[in-house]
This record gives C-alpha cells, sequence and structure tokens, in this order.
C-alpha cells in the first residue's frame, strides 16, 4: 500500500499509513512522506484518523500489526497502521440502500429517482443535525460532501461524495452500493413511486399540444405529478441506458 503519513516531534508515535483513495482528505501540509504520528493513549484509533480529516464513512478497514481493529482501538506506542478504503460494492444492513442527500446534491438526487433508486433530498438546507436524525430514524445512507457532516455520531450511515460532476456523481453511488435500478419508476420532484394514469386523470396537467400527442402516462402516488415521454425523454433516456450499461447498479 502506498499512501500518506505524518510525524511528531516527542510522545508516543505510531505509524499511520492510509490508502490512496483516501489521501485526498489529509492536509497538503500533512502530506510530507514520514510515517510517524504522535497519540495521547487516550483517543481511539478512530479519533486518530478523523483528526487527520478522513471521514469514518469512508474507511473500509483499521489493521493494526497485521490484524483488523475496531474503531474504538486505543493505538499504542509503536504500532503500525494501515487505514484502508471501504471495500466495493459496500453492503448496507437490511439489504436494498435508501439514500438521503444534502441540500447541494439536487442534480444527483433527481438522477438516482429517475434510475429509480430510493433517494430521500429537500431543496431546503435542514440543518446538520436534522439530516443526521433522519438518517438514523429512516435507516437511510446520508451522501454529502461536506465531512464535518459526515463525522456526526448519530448517522447511521454515511458515504462521502467524491466529485462535483452529476454523471461521475452517478457512478460513484452505482460502484460504492449497486442499489436495484427500476428506471421510470419514482417521481423525479419528490420521491414517490409512479403509477400509470389514464389522460383523463392527468389533463389537467397537460397543455393543448402534449394533450392531442401523447396517450401513455404515469402520475406520482404522494405529489400527483404527471409523466409522459415528452422533448425532454430522448435526453433522460440516454441517462438511463449509461447507468444501466455501466452494470455498476443491479437492474430489477
Amino acid at each position: 500500500m502506498t499512501g500518506v503519513t505524518w510525524v511528531s516531534r516527542s510522545g508516543p508515535e505510531i505509524q499511520v499509513e492510509v490508502a490512496p483513495e483516501l489521501a485526498l482528505f489529509v492536509p497538503h501540509a500533512r502530506r510530507a512522506g514520514v510515517s510517524a504520528l504522535a497519540v495521547d493513549g487516550v483517543s481511539t484509533l478512530g479519533h486518530v484518523i478523523e483528526s487527520l480529516g478522513v471521514p469514518l464513512t469512508e474507511v473500509g478497514a483499521l489493521v493494526v500489526d497485521g490484524r483488523e481493529v475496531p474503531v474504538g482501538h486505543i493505538p499504542a506506542d509503536g504500532e503500525r497502521v494501515d487505514v484502508r478504503a471501504v471495500v466495493r460494492p459496500q453492503r448496507v444492513p437490511g439489504g436494498e440502500p435508501r439514500f438521503l442527500l444534502d441540500v447541494h446534491l439536487g442534480t444527483l438526487a433527481r438522477r438516482l429517482r429517475l434510475l429509480g433508486v430510493d433517494a430521500a433530498y429537500s431543496s431546503t438546507d435542514l440543518g446538520d443535525a436534522v439530516l443526521a436524525s433522519r438518517s438514523a430514524a429512516e435507516r437511510r445512507v446520508l451522501l454529502s460532501r461536506d465531512r464535518g457532516l459526515l463525522r456526526r455520531r448519530e448517522l447511521w450511515a454515511g458515504a462521502y461524495v467524491y466529485s462535483t460532476r452529476p454523471e461521475e456523481q452517478v457512478d460513484d453511488v452505482l460502484g460504492r452500493f449497486a442499489p436495484a435500478l427500476r428506471p421510470w419508476t419514482r417521481c423525479t420532484a419528490c420521491n414517490g413511486v409512479l403509477v400509470a394514469a389514464t389522460k383523463d386523470e392527468v389533463v389537467g396537467q397537460l397543455k393543448g399540444g402534449t394533450e392531442r400527442s401523447y396517450d401513455v402516462f404515469a402520475r406520482c402516488g404522494e405529489c400527483g405529478r404527471a409523466y409522459w415521454k415528452g422533448a425532454h425523454h430522448e435526453r433522460l433516456r440516454a441517462i438511463v441506458d449509461r447507468a444501466v450499461a455501466s452494470g455498476e447498479g443491479r437492474v430489477g
């Protein structure tokens, strides 16, 4: 393993090596290539790793002198620690993952919903405490680029979104969690489940040209929004086809 390590000047020290995938979380000033890190004999290894900037949501295993240890391990002088990345695909308790996205990931939320993935999202900034509590109450994986949010102890599960590009964000989430893909089954506006609808049931939402040109409709069972294969369908279909062709998610 290659990675990033640190040095201290006095007191107990451990040798720390971080997986290359996690090096981006470490401040540049600490990317000096040396391997010693001061410890106090009281703080847990999880706390030590977080103090370096690495969210524990991104850590797959902590290996001390060749044996895997929990985040509550108290590091002792002279120990060697390998910080490994999450193994993909990552499984979550209960089987099928459900997601909760912070206010900055609206495009990702809509694209996950387009793919039929359960993705809760609010365009209103609910605050870190509310998001973390909702993650726990609804057993949802919180997706965020906010490292501080991902460090909240009440989180049920979380994951850092590594890219700022929506296409790459989708690839990242699908590759990490391999959720079941059921395209065209969720409302992109509210995450509700779509049901077949007749033209008469949605006619109030249709303009003249749409009413004359289309006969197949769906409607959200939660918010009532109507859907049909309109002018943007080919663009949306390209997003769906790309995700399905990647093989990262499970079509079902």
